[in-house]
Formats: C-alpha cells, sequence, structure tokens
C-alpha cells in the first residue's frame, strides 16, 4: 500500500505538440484506427474515408484520448509495401480526421521519416515509430526538427521475420539497454517529449511477452510514459484459446495487470473496455503513478 500511495505523488506527465498539452494525470487510452488490408484483427475496414471518420467519431466518443492512425500493417509476416503506398493510403484520411475532428489528438503510427513530416503538417500531433528510428536514419532527426512528441518502441527484427526465432540473453535487462541508448541519442537530437513501449508481440516468445508485462514497472526508471500494446495479440489469444474476434476478455485482464504495473497509455481496439478498465484500477487503488 505504501508503494502505491507514493506513486499518486508523482508529478504529471505531459506531451506537447505545436501549443497543445496532453495531460497524463491519469492512464489513457490511444485508440487504433487501422487504414490496412491485413491488420490482424480489423484489417481492410477502414480504408475508406466515410469508414474511417465514422470509426474515430466511435473511438472519440468511447473516450480516446489519441488516435493512433496506421497505413502500414506490422503484424508477423505482414507483406511490405512502400512509401509512396503507406502515404496514399495515410494522408488523404488524416487531413480527412483533422478537418472534422479538429480537437483530437491525432499519432502517426509510421517508421518513416517521409511519411511523419507529411502527417504531421496535415495535422497530426505525434509520431508513434515501432522501429525507435531503426528502420529510417532520418527518422529522428526529423522528429526533432518537427518539435513532436515520439514513441519509441522496441521489436527485434521486422514484421516480415521477427518472430522466427527471436532471442535474448535476458529480455527486460536486454530492452532496458536498448532503451537507454535510444533515449540519449533523443535527446540529443533535441526531441522532448518522449514515451517507450516495449514491443509486445514485436520479436518475442510468448515468454519474452509474459516476463516483460511482469517487470513492465522496471521501466518506470526512464520516467516516461509507458505505452502497453496488448489489445486482441498473440500473446493474450494463446493461453486463453481464443481467436482475435474473441480475445476482448483476455485483452482487459492484461490491460488491469499493464495498469498495475505502470503502464499510462493502453493502446487498445475497444477503447470503451478499456477506459473501463482504466476506471476500475483507478477507483480501487487511486490514480497510480510511476513518474
Amino acid at each position: 500500500m505504501e508503494h502505491l500511495k507514493l506513486q499518486t505523488l508523482q508529478p504529471k506527465i505531459t506531451l506537447s505538440s505545436h501549443g497543445r498539452l496532453l495531460v497524463l494525470d491519469k492512464p489513457v487510452v490511444m485508440g487504433i484506427l487501422n487504414l490496412t488490408p491485413d491488420s490482424f484483427y480489423d484489417g481492410g475496414k477502414h480504408q475508406k474515408e466515410v469508414d474511417a471518420l465514422k470509426k474515430t467519431e466511435e473511438l472519440l466518443k468511447d473516450g480516446a484520448t489519441i488516435i493512433d492512425i496506421g497505413a502500414y500493417s506490422s503484424r508477423p509476416g505482414a507483406t511490405h509495401i512502400s512509401a509512396e503506398e503507406e502515404m496514399q493510403r495515410l494522408l488523404p484520411i488524416v487531413i480527412a480526421i483533422h478537418a472534422r475532428f479538429p480537437n483530437a489528438w491525432l499519432s502517426i503510427d509510421t517508421f518513416r521519416s517521409t511519411i511523419a513530416r507529411a502527417a504531421i503538417d496535415a495535422g497530426a500531433h505525434m509520431i508513434n515509430d515501432i522501429s525507435s528510428g531503426d528502420d529510417d536514419p532520418n527518422m529522428m532527426q526529423t522528429v526533432a526538427e518537427l518539435k513532436v512528441p515520439y514513441a519509441m518502441m522496441h521489436k527485434q527484427g521486422t514484421p516480415q521475420t521477427m518472430q522466427q526465432h527471436p532471442t535474448y540473453e535476458n529480455v527486460t535487462l536486454d530492452i532496458l539497454q536498448y532503451f537507454t541508448e535510444k533515449i540519449n541519442h533523443a535527446r540529443a537530437l533535441g526531441i522532448v517529449d518522449l514515451c517507450i513501449d516495449p514491443g509486445f508481440g514485436f520479436g518475442k516468445t510468448l515468454d519474452h511477452n509474459y516476463t516483460l508485462l511482469r517487470n513492465l514497472g522496471d521501466f518506470a526508471i526512464f520516467e516516461l510514459p509507458i505505452i502497453a500494446g496488448i489489445s486482441r495479440k498473440k500473446m493474450v489469444q494463446v493461453v486463453t484459446g481464443t481467436q482475435s474476434q474473441t480475445a476482448l476478455n483476455a485483452t482487459t485482464a492484461a490491460h488491469t495487470i499493464a495498469l498495475l504495473n505502470g503502464a499510462h497509455i493502453l493502446r487498445a481496439h475497444d477503447v470503451k473496455e478499456a477506459v473501463e478498465c482504466i476506471n476500475i484500477v483507478n477507483a480501487t487503488y487511486g490514480t497510480i503513478r510511476t513518474v
């Protein structure tokens, strides 16, 4: 109990983007908007502008604080597409969403600096990079120039190869070391607002994933917002005997553990249920903060 009380006394975390401030005084939900035809759960449902706008409205109504928009499928074994195709899928939708929902905080899920720059220019507020700059050497410098928040995720390999025998000496310590180096590099370039994501399912075995979930609190050492991207993934399907379409209850259980271990942002397909999970945890323990 003393540990939980101490956590509530820690300073608030904020993200700033072009004069707009997002205060993370309690955990929030990052609603997923996939513009891809082959995402593992809802691929092909939101590629048209009318469908993307309808889904965005639903996510916001259900309580999403951030809308995370992606046009490149990064599920294991996904087909690689060109920057041109990613841009064609993404940019018109970002423009349309920003016009319809000007107050919505938009995150762009991309590893390409050209996509990042175009999307921020079109009204987005932050970049969510699954490669932490590994897949585009210009990404971090671009984010520094754009002066927007940057979410860095850990992955091993590429979406096409990452689940082929992922190996670590110690998965938690290895990823802590990875983020130590990435944060130092980002700070040296002048990036002010950072988030970190251990990358559940991105080059990890089932045991790696649950070790990271159990040890998520270790990442509080960086005093940065922690993103947990667990929603309907294989790691919850396997242990519950479900498929992506039936893994909501399993996801909620995993979200609860992530929150208790210090997650600040739940990246989720099912926003209403994730918000309810946050509210129950907060009602039980108070607003849990780890930084």
